[in-house]
């Protein structure tokens, strides 16, 4: 199936039939990033690509089409907990992970009608990719759910990306990835604007990029569609990274594109390039009852001023793009994403090179036509 909308229509079809169990879209998604690791694994270790197999024989994609029945979901389950002991991108994927699919047969139709039957890594990086994100996409629409945090509109990352314009060999990073699309946008952008050699596709695919998360069922869901574009490896061990960038445990370096911990608890690399839309606070309210049982609710709003910094602080040659949460958001066309953020970027650039305010296209910072506001009219970007 090279029809990646087909390919989440097929996939987000059975997810209806779960949720009649109480599984929720995200919960899906989760379960389909396991099972979706296990078997591009198994591929990998056949031909042509003969690759080993970074996971233990017994707990491996044979082993589960093996079984049926209430053997399959014990054997599932301790397949996740010895998964998830192990270290690189198979603790990543599976760190603390659950089986959410209590039904034995609706796991074995998962496994047997849906997933086997693709050769996922047949298919193209944008088509298996694009499938994974169409699915991210449909889970963050679930607005129950509360994935929409997590994922950042599309557009608008573009848009930034095109304005910040990153070149070959600088290390790219965001600390608050969510399910990585701005890592995403900035790999599209560098594949397509630039005759990358064979040591630089290389580098695209390992050791440019590194992301940040908090939360350990984010990472995995940014560690899998990382992958499903072509960014990391399912067999990614103890491999040293550049510039000592630690794991989750901070006990080793390993060479992964994602990793689970605080961005703001210590340094953990140095970056040419920081693309994020960090978490800047949170608006809710409080409410207070009195003696006379007369209830009252007062807003409560908690801001991250931990996330900012100042442009004269940074080295020459720093580049930083966020999203504010002070600053108007966009319309939902490219043309608006475009104009915004390059407002927002452009001003930030030309705070740091020109502080007497001077119009920044003349420095060539814009990469479309734009109303850039002198320095003295700057907001956070």
């Amino acid at each position: 199936m090279s029809n990646p909308t087909a390919l989440v229509q097929k996939l987000w079809n059975y997810c209806n039939i779960l949720r009649d169990d109480g599984l929720s879209y995200g919960d899906y998604v989760e379960q389909l990033t396991f099972l979706l690791f296990l078997k591009m694994a198994d591929e990998q270790s056949r031909p042509p690509f003969n690759k080993p197999s970074p996971i233990p024989k017994g707990k491996d994609w044979p082993a589960l089409l093996a079984k049926d029945g209430d053997e399959l979901e014990i054997h599932y389950r301790h397949t996740l907990e010895e998964l998830g002991k192990r270290s690189g991108m198979l603790g990543v994927i599976f760190r603390k992970a659950q089986n959410k699919i209590q039904d034995p047969a609706k796991l074995r139709r998962l496994i047997v009608d849906l997933i086997d039957k693709e050769q996922w890594s047949s298919l193209s990086a944008d088509v298996k990719g694009d499938a994974y994100e169409g699915l991210l996409q449909k889970n963050a629409e679930d607005v129950k759910g509360g994935a929409g945090q997590y994922f950042t509109p599309r557009t608008l990352i573009a848009a930034i990306v095109d304005v910040v314009a990153p070149q070959p060999g600088q290390a790219i990073c965001d600390p608050a990835c969510g399910t990585g699309g701005f890592l995403l946008a900035a790999h599209d952008y560098l594949a397509k604007h630039h005759a990358l050699d064979r040591a630089q596709k290389k580098k695209l695919k390992s050791g440019t990029f590194f992301g940040i998360e908090l939360v350990d069922s984010v990472t995995r869901l940014c560690a899998m569609n990382l992958l499903l574009h072509g960014i990391g490896e399912t067999d990614v061990g103890p491999v040293p990274s550049p510039g000592g960038r630690d794991a989750a445990s901070g006990d080793a370096a390993y060479n992964l594109p994602v990793v689970t911990k605080d961005a703001l608890a210590g340094k953990h690399g140095e970056y040419e390039i920081v693309l994020a839309n960090p978490p800047f606070g949170k608006k809710s309210s409080v409410t207070i009852v009195n003696e006379a049982r007369e209830s009252s609710k007062e807003s409560l709003i908690i801001n991250r001023d931990d996330f900012w910094a100042s442009p004269s602080k940074c080295e020459p040659h720093w580049h930083r793009s966020s999203i504010s949460s002070s600053t108007s958001s966009p319309s939902s066309s490219s043309t608006d994403a475009r104009r915004w953020c390059c407002r927002t970027t452009c001003s930030l650039k030309a705070a740091r090179a020109k502080p007497s305010g001077a119009n920044c296209s003349s420095r060539r910072t814009c990469t479309r036509s734009c109303a850039c506001p002198p320095a003295s009219s700057t907001r956070k970007a």
